[in-house]
Parts: structure tokens; sequence; C-alpha cells
């Protein structure tokens, strides 16, 4: 019997990469002069970012700003979710945008589905928030991937652990 390979897809954004791009921003908030006198921030709660600004054209700015420095640290858009914009203290904006770790079981079950039917000698275990793809062919798994790579989960998707 033919050994069987694979691998894992997960979606995980690089934690100090966005650690990183958010220092970079609040340092380009502070030095420049559209923010000046403005009580514009970005600040990472544990797994999920927090924007406040003066009103919704400025906290529009930062919004930007973030999204310029993660596209150069090279982590993926895809990988942010942003919630509604809500009323602050002292009349300023707060958002509040939650970073993708790990993929939700219902995208899960749709790969799932997806690959058993595009591909019939894969077989797919779905562990946590990952999801493990078995085949006896390399062929197989490279099908797979970019039967994967080919539809638009809104995640950012790695293939990891390629045995």
């Amino acid at each position: 019997m033919a050994k069987e390979v694979s691998f894992d897809v997960v979606s995980r954004a690089d934690v100090n990469e966005v650690r990183n791009a958010v220092n970079m921003a609040q340092k380009e908030i502070a030095t420049r002069y559209d923010f000046k006198k403005s009580v514009s921030r970005v600040s990472l709660e544990g797994d999920h970012l927090v924007l406040v600004s003066d009103d919704r054209v400025k906290l529009k700015q930062v919004v930007d700003l973030l999204e310029e420095k993660l596209v150069r640290r090279k982590v993926s858009l895809k990988a942010l979710q942003y919630g509604k914009v809500e009323d602050a203290l002292g009349g300023t904006v707060r958002q509040q945008v939650g970073v993708a770790q790990g993929i939700p079981e219902d995208k899960a079950k749709a790969m799932n589905k997806l690959l058993r039917q595009r591909l019939k000698r894969v077989k797919v275990q779905i562990q946590g928030d990952t999801l493990r793809v078995f085949s006896p062919s390399k062929d197989e798994l490279q099908a797979a991937i970019q039967a994967l790579k080919d539809e638009d989960w809104g995640l950012p998707l790695q293939f990891v652990n390629y045995r």
C-alpha cells in the first residue's frame, strides 16, 4: 500500500507582524499634521484591534493608514473583520476589528464538501480550526490546493505541514 501524503489548511495572521504594523501606524498618527490635536489611535487588545478617532472621516483615514501598514508587513487584509462604528466618550468614535485566527466551522465544512466533490481520492479531516487533507498521490494534493485557492473563502489560507 502506498504511503499517504498530507498537508494542513490553516488561516492565521502573524500576530507579530500585526503588532509591528500597529506600532508603525501609531507612530505615523503621532507625527502626521492632519492628526495634530486628534485623539486618533490604534491598539492591539488580545485578538482584535481597537481604532479610536475624533469622527468617522478621521476613522476612515486611520483605517486606510493601518491597512497600508499591514500590506507592507505582508498581512492579508482578508484576515480583518470590521465591526460597526460606535460612538464613544467625548464625541469620539470607536471601531473594533477582529483578526482572523483559524477557519470557522461552517467554512471548514464547505471546503470539505468542495474537495470531496472535485477530488475522489482525497480524504479531509476537520481538526478544530484547521483542515488536514490526505491522499496517496502528491498530484491530487496539488489539485486540492489549487481548488481551494480558486474559491474566494474570505479568509487568508496557508498550506502547511506538507509531507
